[in-house]
C-alpha cells in the first residue's frame, strides 16, 4: 500500500505527461483484450463450446476483431512507452528481448510477445495462402504469447505488483483463460466419445 501511495505522489498530472497516462492505460487494455482473444480463440476451436444460438462464426469474428482492436491498442502502448521516456525503454528494445536496461525481464517478456503477436497477426492475413498444418503450428504461439503478457502486466511498469486493482485483473483474467480452456478440454474429452464416430 505504501509502494502504491509513493508511486501515485510522484506520478506527473495527466496535463504534465499524457503520454505517462496512455502508455498505463492503453497496456491495461490491450492485455484484457488479449485475454478476451484468448477465451474467444479457444471456444471458436471447437463447436461444441460454443452455444447452439451462437454460430461458430460469430466466435471466429469476435475472436478476429477483438485481436485486431488488441493489436491497435499495443501499438499505441509501445509507441507512446518509448515516446514518453518515463520509463528508459528505446525503439530497439521495443522490438529484440532483453535489449531494455529497464527492469529488462519483464520488458523481454512484453517484448516477446507483442512480436508473437506480430506473427500470428501476419500468418492469418495470409492464412489461405499458407499451408494449413504451417498456420496451425504457428497460431499454437498463442498459448504460449498470453502467460508473456500476464507476466510481463504483473511485473512491469508503474501499475506493477502484488497488490490493488492489477492484482485483481491479473488473477480474474487468469481465471477466464482457465475456464475457457478447461471447458476446451472437456468438450474435446467428450467428441472422442460414439458421437464423434458419426460423425
Amino acid at each position: 500500500m505504501a509502494a502504491a501511495m509513493t508511486v501515485l505522489a510522484s506520478a506527473p498530472t495527466l496535463g504534465q505527461a499524457p503520454f505517462w497516462y496512455l502508455t498505463r492505460s492503453t497496456g491495461v487494455v490491450a492485455f484484457v483484450l488479449l485475454t478476451l482473444t484468448m477465451a474467444f480463440g479457444v471456444a471458436a476451436t471447437h463447436r461444441a463450446v460454443a452455444a447452439p444460438r451462437w454460430p461458430r462464426f460469430a466466435t471466429q469474428h469476435l475472436h478476429r476483431n477483438l485481436s485486431l482492436l488488441g493489436v491497435a491498442f499495443l501499438v499505441v502502448h509501445v509507441v507512446t512507452t518509448v515516446v514518453d521516456g518515463y520509463a528508459p525503454i528505446g525503439w530497439w528494445a521495443a522490438v529484440v528481448p532483453l535489449a531494455s536496461r529497464y527492469r529488462t525481464l519483464g520488458v523481454s517478456l512484453g517484448t516477446l510477445a507483442s512480436d508473437l503477436m506480430l506473427v500470428l497477426l501476419v500468418t492469418s492475413a495470409w492464412r489461405t495462402r499458407l499451408p494449413q498444418r504451417l498456420w496451425r503450428v504457428v497460431h499454437l504461439a498463442a498459448y504460449g504469447l498470453w502467460p508473456l503478457a500476464w507476466v510481463h502486466f504483473l511485473t512491469t511498469g508503474t501499475d506493477a505488483g502484488w497488490s490493488g486493482v492489477g492484482l485483481w485483473i491479473a488473477v480474474v483474467s487468469l481465471l477466464v483463460v482457465v475456464a475457457a480452456s478447461a471447458v476446451r478440454w472437456v468438450t474435446r474429452e467428450g467428441a472422442r466419445g460414439p458421437v464423434a464416430s458419426l460423425r
